[in-house]
């Protein structure tokens, strides 16, 4: 067995280790009648704005270190942003998001970088490859609007790069800036959910709940970042076909 076969079997066995572990905790606390009851869940979000605002800070420190831990552990990055904008509010909670994704994208990408460079151009280089001159024309910019444009899972989004070569520095700022839009519109969004629970003793039916602003603006947000994503991604590849129908 190879070092690459061993390296995935071994981060395979950790990654369901912690996920057994987390489920575990996770339902000693809760059952699934807690999210079934809007009652319950208003409960529940109480006890959990009570524990935040006993210690803000260490809530943070905390939240954003499993951010990086949830990311490296290839995990989905709206989860991260709806609970970091539920528990902190729209600002603390993007600034909070913004930092963690960042630095868990920088680190798994300098993982893969070094670990997995040859399984990656395996898999991918074909299909991508009409970037790569992109890329090396330059390369901030480009990956600047990679990460703006999206479309891709997060876990695969952060080990693409590797296919570019992209600079760390590049990587971080790159996706501190291109990611820094959906992660404010998807923070906003949990804030808002949590300001419905807070101001609504009763859950509010469909048609109060879509024309609150705390709700509808963030999916506007949402619609029009994806609009523009679309515009940016079908000129990007509309490009590349032209180009590749001369050569």
């Amino acid at each position: 067995m190879n070092k690459e076969k061993k390296i995935k079997i071994i981060l395979g066995c950790f990654y369901f280790l912690i996920i057994t572990i987390f489920l575990w905790f996770f339902f000693q606390k809760f059952s699934f009648q807690d999210f079934s009851s809007y009652k319950l869940i208003r409960q529940n979000r109480d006890a959990l704005e009570e524990l935040k605002n006993a210690n803000i800070i260490l809530s943070g420190i905390l939240f954003f270190f499993a951010t990086i831990i949830w990311v490296l552990l290839l995990g989905f990055g709206s989860p991260i942003l709806l609970i970091s904008g539920f528990l902190f509010g729209k600002w603390l909670g993007t600034l909070i998001a913004i930092f963690g994704l960042t630095i868990g994208a920088t680190i798994i990408y300098i993982f893969a970088n070094f670990f997995f460079k040859d399984l990656i151009y395996k898999k991918f280089s074909q299909r991508f490859s009409n970037l790569t001159q992109k890329f090396k024309k330059n390369e901030f910019t480009f990956f600047l609007i990679y990460r703006f444009i999206g479309g891709i899972p997060f876990a695969i989004a952060n080990v693409l790069p590797v296919l570019f070569n992209v600079k760390i520095r590049n990587y971080f700022f790159g996706s501190f800036l291109g990611m820094a839009p959906q992660i404010f519109i998807g923070t906003s969004l949990g804030a808002g959910l949590n300001k419905i629970l807070e101001n609504n003793s009763d859950i509010p039916n469909f048609k109060e709940l879509i024309l609150t602003p705390d709700i509808y603006l963030p999916i506007l947000g949402l619609l029009i970042f994806v609009f523009i994503g679309f515009f940016f991604k079908n000129k990007l590849f509309k490009e590349d076909t032209g180009a590749s129908t001369q050569n």
